[in-house]
């Protein structure tokens, strides 16, 4: 499983920003890589990406596979060497605030956790950091206010499974929409207009799904 899901997501990755300059070689050493840090051999990611240079992909995972190998110095220098040459890389940006973090440069992890909250305002990880370090700068204050700015993020990504619920359920998949319903509810706030709302919604669906299938016993 932790291969087919590797594959896939190069895939992905060259089908929606084409291969980065990458040939067919990297692209498969990249995919190795990824089945190993997804079974937790991070050591072993870590040397199948040693040299790779020319993929922003591998370069941030070989950084994240160090960071988790607990080598703190090394995935620090890959990562900031990676925001060098693509400085809108998301994913380095995050896992050099937590090494910051993890090595007590909680001043320079806010700045930098500030700084991708502004470009990327609806990231529930880089709010939750920014949140986690501030708390622990003593201001109470913005540590609420990031969480707060993570809950509205989290309501939004629930508008999404909400609305796939709807088309499900219009399209017959009575059971699809129920499963997207229950991922909303996740995360939602308990008790708010819009939970109840989902709990109406699942009540109509669920009664549907035995009307119909009442119906289609009375018609065999």
């Amino acid at each position: 499983m932790a291969r087919i899901f590797a594959v896939v997501c190069c895939a992905a990755i060259f089908i929606s920003c084409g291969n980065g300059g990458a040939d067919e070689k990297t692209l498969a050493v990249y995919a190795r890589a990824s089945s190993s840090y997804a079974n937790g051999d991070y050591r072993e990611a870590v040397e199948i990406l040693e040299g790779v240079k020319n993929f922003i992909p591998a370069r941030v995972l070989r950084g994240k596979s160090m960071y988790f190998c607990n080598d703190n110095a090394g995935a620090e220098s890959e990562l900031r060497e990676v925001l060098r040459d693509n400085a809108s890389s998301v994913e380095a940006s995050l896992f050099l605030v937590r090494i910051l973090r993890d090595s007590g440069r909680n001043g320079e992890a806010l700045h930098m956790a500030e700084v991708l909250i502004r470009d990327n305002p609806q990231d529930i990880r880089a709010l939750r950091l920014a949140s986690d370090l501030a708390s622990a700068g003593g201001d109470s204050e913005s540590a609420s206010a990031f969480l707060d700015q993570a809950v509205e993020a989290s309501a939004e990504s629930a508008l999404v499974f909400i609305d796939r619920a709807r088309l499900r359920w219009i399209g017959g998949n009575g059971k699809g929409a129920l499963e997207d319903l229950s991922r909303a509810e996740v995360l939602l706030p308990w008790n708010t207009t819009l939970s109840r709302s989902i709990g109406e919604l699942r009540f109509l669906i669920s009664s549907g799904d035995a009307g119909r299938s009442l119906h289609e016993g009375e018609d065999k």
